[in-house]
């Protein structure tokens, strides 16, 4: 059996664990609002119509933070329309994804159900049709306690006090042609900086983010990032990054070492940003959002818009049902996030519900678990502390995409104050187990609290609605900590999560 050895020391800090790291994305796009999280006529539904078994799995999957409403959709978005009497709000085409938009949810409705989901929001504003003034109008809306038009608008709809959303996204992917308001990257750095002073004249204290190039596929990507930054450096804080994968033509080794190029993207854009910091001789520095990620199976017939005369309201679109070995990389995606955590400030996984989502629904029955629930949910919950570089000595194998990657990637995070330590790692090989041994001595490893891995002997199962436990981690019962070191077997085509209590300490 090949071996793979990892050696950690609490002092090879990368940076803190991030909450914001396990943000998700809510856009009116297909399913995910209307009959996802938001379904009046449902058994569950609450007062405002939120289904309380959405909201319930929401909370077990630990999102973060929320970005909304879009995405594509955010580009034609008109926020105004969302607000008021739901009964008297219009109807509007949703040019992005050709359907019917109803209003029925909107500003109020989201930031009341961010509250009862217990996430923090993130807000996008229309900078493709629109631009400063209604970002600063609808900025005026959720954040001034009261006393203009705007913010006794907010408080005449029901809320007394400001939603005081902290992260703010300069509209989405403008260097995308199918995006409505295509820009060079000239013209959408300069709206991006004449908004974000705007904004900041209301609140100095925001968190803005600029559009960053909606892939690195895109001819634009590098050079849109350089343009931008020269020209908004000053005014925002971070950058987008976008990227989705998927299986291509059977080829399951390139797809398992899709964070070999997450981690590229990742090193592209930030390394783009540090150059026009130094020509700028500034002294603060971007760090990136990557506030788009996942695997979407992009041409597939479930990802196809309606055509012609049919503009149908939430239809399903993007529904694509995850396998084994999807949520495997999307562990993986989660490892490279982590390990990046100097540069990435911010994450959202898209999307929540329905939609390229961990979670589906059924319309008035049940709210079910993807595959890709679990990995986000336990990284989630038990990643805390400070990230690990650790120096792994692995093996390589051939991919068709990347080249030759490491057959196994991992990443530790070290709670002090849980006193507990995470070791998250994937074995990408397709057909053989791989034996994992961590070095932990440095840390006085006391005993294994938690050894899960997910796997199954077919890559491309499925969760099943009526049986989506059937594709869980399970316990791995291979592990344990021997003389400090930390050693297990890990099945081809698998993900695992190690918890180890320290010495001395409680687990």
């Amino acid at each position: 059996m090949t071996t793979a050895r990892l050696r950690l020391t609490p002092g090879d800090v990368v940076g803190p664990v991030r909450r914001r790291t396990f943000g998700s994305f809510v856009e009116h796009l297909g399913r995910c609002v209307y009959t996802g999280i938001h379904e009046p006529g449902h058994p569950s539904a609450d007062a405002d119509g939120f289904r309380a078994d959405v909201l319930a799995l929401v909370r077990e999957l630990g999102v973060s933070t929320v970005r909304y409403p879009g995405g594509n959709f955010v580009s034609g978005y008109r926020w105004e329309d969302g607000v008021g009497p739901v009964a008297a709000r219009p109807r509007r085409l949703d040019l992005a994804w050709h359907c019917t938009e109803p209003n029925t949810v909107g500003v109020d409705e989201f930031m009341r159900w961010a509250a009862a989901a217990e996430v923090e929001p993130m807000m996008a504003v229309n900078l493709g049709t629109r631009g400063v003034q209604e970002a600063i109008d609808l900025l005026e809306y959720c954040s001034v306690p009261g006393g203009t038009a705007r913010s006794d608008q907010r408080r005449a709809n029901g809320a007394a006090d400001p939603y005081h959303v902290p992260v703010w996204c300069l509209g989405n992917e403008l260097d995308g042609p199918w995006q409505l308001g295509h820009k060079t990257a000239t013209e959408y750095g300069r709206l991006a900086a004449e908004t974000a002073r705007a904004m900041r004249m209301v609140d100095p204290d925001l968190t803005l983010v600029a559009c960053g190039s909606s892939g690195s596929g895109m001819p634009t990507f590098g050079a849109w990032e350089r343009t931008v930054l020269t020209e908004a450096y000053d005014e925002v804080d971070l950058v987008s990054a976008h990227a989705y994968y998927c299986e291509e033509d059977g080829d399951l080794g390139s797809f398992l070492a899709s964070a070999v190029d997450m981690d590229r993207v990742v090193a592209a854009v930030t390394a783009t940003a540090d150059a026009v910091r130094a020509e700028r001789r500034a002294t603060k520095r971007i760090h990136l959002s990557f506030d788009e990620w996942n695997v979407w199976y992009i041409h597939a017939q479930a990802s196809k818009p309606p055509t012609g005369d049919d503009w149908p309201v939430a239809p399903p679109l993007l529904e694509d049902h995850y396998t084994v070995a999807d949520s495997v990389v999307v562990g993986n995606l989660l490892v490279s996030l982590l390990r990046n955590t100097d540069r990435v400030h911010a994450a959202c996984q898209a999307q929540l519900v329905n939609v390229l989502a961990p979670i589906m629904t059924e319309p008035g029955g049940r709210a079910w678990r993807q595959t890709t629930f679990h990995p986000f949910a336990l990284t989630s919950r038990y990643a805390s502390g400070q990230v690990l570089r650790g120096t792994i000595d692995v093996p390589t194998y051939p991919t068709s995409r990347f080249g030759d990657v490491p057959l196994v990637d991992a990443v530790a995070t070290h709670d002090e104050e849980r006193a507990e330590l995470v070791v998250l790692v994937v074995n990408r090989s397709t057909d053989a187990s791989t034996r994992f041994e961590a070095d932990l001595r440095a840390f006085r490893a006391a005993r294994l609290v938690e050894a899960l891995t997910l796997s199954d002997p077919d890559p491309h199962r499925q969760a099943q609605p009526d049986d989506d436990g059937a594709t869980a981690p399970r316990p791995n019962g291979t592990a344990a900590v021997v003389d400090g070191r930390l050693e297990v077997d890990l099945p081809p085509v698998s993900w695992s999560i190690l918890r180890v209590a320290l010495a001395g300490q409680g687990a």
